[in-house]
């Protein structure tokens, strides 16, 4: 993953450091467990942590007998001889490459997904304080991108924060399915090593036995992980892409924030662009490209291939470090985000009432008249709007049909905003529970 987009902490967990680590960690339990079972000296699993403990593992070292011998793991347990010594021999005992590989991968994966989880807390955290800022702050709905019916801005806030609530769900739900540890050996069958080990490396690694593996841990379990990070990755485009239409010039009732001595374009000087949320859509459709490739590596041969190993080398850090860089930008932008509800307002109004249309047309079917000849009541005097800016409202008191079944003062009434934002405590009770009085 490029620096541009990756934020320390993430990229911490990826990097080839840490995953020796944890590959020193797995074999040092399985050695300790080993031990226990009379299978090693007790010895000589004090030393494998000893020594390898205290190892300092250099990656230019391990990549440098790699090329000779072909294989990741096998350099690194060549490496960590170096530091533990005749021991040495003890280590990776029944064990088979994928054991470690595995296991390390769904460690990283369920570390990575703590950083996520704290990101959606973060996210959830700005959302919940925006949307209660402008609960009743009343803007125009729209419908394939036409102005519908009034809603207000805090509502469209608390939309994104149960979306983000059920990504939460979800991520906690893959986080559980991708935390299996497989210690089975060659072809999964423990053949030459006792399945207690697993179980002891399983707990130790903060993980559960994966109940039956062939060589490898199966993939419809990373598949589902994966799927997850684009589910939540098509959430921050949705959210984006609402924010970048209220940035349009002819919009603006929301902005990202503009800083001081930032610029928007290198030849207009009065741009101001939602550059930010614009990023976030490219984002989001890098994450979801990774879930593609993870569902087909669900179909390996037999017991086991490598044709996943590529695969995941580069999903697995590029997803996680993308969709944590995604949303920890995407809670800036709410957190700073400009609202103009002045703005709203002018834009609600800009077409004279027509908003009410769905009102007028309920209180006339309910005066008597067919649905059918309410429709057209109704749409021949929005029309009039429409096409020659006439005031909804007067053409409507000065139809004859209209007037036949509802008085000026009815007519009146259904032109009244606080009709639209009525339930609005009701949607924010069941958002955000007893954070908001009964009416």
């Amino acid at each position: 993953m490029i620096p541009r987009y990756s934020r320390p902490e993430m990229v911490s967990i990826w990097s080839q450091e840490t995953k020796f680590r944890i590959w020193f960690e797995i074999e040092a339990h399985a050695a300790d467990a080993l031990a226990d079972l009379g299978v090693i000296p007790k010895e000589a699993a004090r030393t494998i942590w000893e020594k390898g403990g205290a190892a300092t593992f250099d990656v230019d070292r391990i990549d440098e007998i790699e090329r000779e011998t072909k294989h990741d793991v096998i350099a690194f347990l060549t490496h960590l001889a170096e530091f533990v010594g005749p021991d040495a021999r003890f280590v990776h005992q029944g064990m088979t490459s994928s054991d470690v590989l595995d296991t390390c991968f769904n460690v990283q994966l369920q570390r990575a997904s703590t950083l996520l989880l704290a990101d959606l807390d973060a996210l959830l955290a700005a959302l919940k304080r925006r949307a209660f800022e402008h609960k009743d702050t009343v803007t125009i709905g729209r419908s394939h991108g036409i102005h519908a019916e009034p809603t207000t801005f805090g509502v469209k806030m608390a939309l994104a924060y149960v979306e983000f609530e059920r990504a939460r769900a979800r991520l906690v739900a893959a986080r559980e399915e991708i935390s299996t540890a497989a210690i089975s050996g060659a072809v999964g069958t423990f053949a030459n090593i006792d399945p207690r080990v697993e179980e002891h490396v399983a707990e130790a690694m903060g993980l559960k036995v994966e109940p039956v593996s062939t060589q490898v841990i199966p993939r419809d379990r990373h598949a589902m992980y994966f799927a997850t990070l684009a589910v939540i990755a098509s959430s921050v485009e949705r959210l984006a892409v609402e924010i970048r239409h209220l940035q349009r010039t002819e919009v603006l009732e929301a902005e990202e924030y503009f800083s001081p001595g930032q610029k928007g374009s290198s030849a207009m000087p009065h741009k101001r662009n939602p550059v930010l949320t614009e990023n976030l859509t490219g984002l989001a459709r890098m994450v979801r490209s990774y879930a593609f490739p993870a569902m087909e590596n669900v179909a390996l041969w037999h017991e086991r291939d490598i044709s996943h190993s590529s695969v995941e080398r580069m999903i697995g850090p590029d997803a996680t470090i993308t969709l944590d860089f995604a949303l920890a930008r995407l809670t800036n932008v709410i957190d700073k985000l400009l609202v103009y509800p002045e703005r709203m307002d002018r834009n609600l109004n800009q077409f004279r009432g027509l908003v009410h249309s769905q009102r007028v047309l309920l209180a006339l079917t309910q005066a008597g008249k067919s649905r059918e000849d309410a429709y057209r009541l109704v749409q021949r005097n929005a029309m009039k709007v429409w096409e020659q800016g006439a005031d909804f409202l007067e053409e409507l008191l000065a139809d004859a049909e209209v007037r036949e079944a509802l008085s000026e003062e009815e007519l009146r009434e259904k032109f009244d905003l606080g009709y639209h934002t009525k339930h609005v405590d009701t949607i924010f009770r069941r958002v955000f529970k007893d954070a908001v009085p009964a009416a």
